[in-house]
């Protein structure tokens, strides 16, 4: 079974005016078929307004369908008696960390999610422990928030989520708003949770290095899907993602530009490692 499935999904947001008239209708998500599976890892790219936060808030049934459906382990999102089911299994986390940091000292902030669903003192301690361990924060696990960088605030974050025991994270860039340290940290992290722990990944960013990990790109348009493959496949098509307004990753630019110029380079050249090989076999 998918462990997130998304069928026909629309969603409208509504404008009203003073007196709560309906004063126009913005379409920001338009008719999203996706399924992930668990373990799986995927990206959802595309330019600021294509609708791929949108999308991912329906994940957490932060928002609901205007029309569709979508369903987290079998569950209906527009289902209330879910709610907590959902939240679990899929946790969020957001662009701005210190808007999810709550508590004064790292161990305690993370502990916060567990002791809301009334999991046990010593069990929720376990998870503390475990989550800080898994992201690379347990030496700071006394600190206050405060006193971290961005990229380790982010990933307190990241265990404050995994601290629930949540099949699926949701990451709505989870990195747009730290610096380039910041961000290696954070999808280090990121990929070991997903490698190591196996924990579904559901990563939504405009950084196109990031996107390279994944198993599987999806590419919104207007609210729609307008691209999907694997990372090889959607980057191989540089001038379609120049038209959606989109970046490659450097080495595959470099690489477009060489096949340009007659160097005899593969399509779908996705990292610097990859990129120096193909140009090792021809020198």
């Amino acid at each position: 079974m998918d462990l997130i499935k998304a069928k026909n999904l629309i969603f409208d947001y509504i404008r009203r005016d003073k007196d709560g008239e309906v004063d126009g209708v913005t379409r920001a998500v338009n008719n999203v078929n996706l399924s992930v599976k668990q373990g799986d890892f995927i990206a959802i790219l595309g330019h600021n307004g294509s609708g791929k936060s949108t999308f991912a808030k329906h994940i957490n049934s932060i928002l609901h369908p205007t029309e569709g459906t979508i369903y987290v382990d079998g569950k209906d999102t527009r289902d209330e008696q879910y709610l907590w089911d959902i939240r679990q299994t899929a946790g969020m986390v957001f662009q701005n960390p210190d808007n999810q940091i709550i508590g004064t000292v790292v161990e305690e902030d993370v502990g916060f999610g567990p002791e809301n669903m009334g999991v046990p003192t010593k069990e929720i301690w376990e998870r503390v422990y475990e989550s800080l361990n898994i992201v690379g924060m347990y030496e700071y696990r006394k600190k206050s928030p405060n006193k971290l960088s961005g990229g380790q605030k982010q990933r307190v974050s990241i265990a404050g989520v995994l601290a629930m025991h949540p099949k699926c994270i949701i990451l709505d860039e989870p990195t747009a708003m730290l610096d380039p340290v910041g961000r290696k940290e954070v999808i280090r992290a990121v990929r070991a949770l997903n490698d190591v722990e196996k924990i579904t990944v559901i990563l939504i960013t405009h950084y196109m290095e990031e996107a390279i990990y994944a198993d599987r790109i999806y590419v919104m348009d207007k609210g729609s899907i307008v691209l999907e493959g694997e990372p090889h496949e959607v980057f191989e098509q540089v001038d379609r993602l120049e038209q959606l307004s989109l970046s490659v990753p450097e080495a595959t630019k470099m690489a477009h530009e060489l096949r340009r110029k007659g160097v005899p380079l593969k399509e779908g050249i996705i990292s610097e490692d990859e990129l120096v090989s193909e140009l090792m076999k021809i020198l």
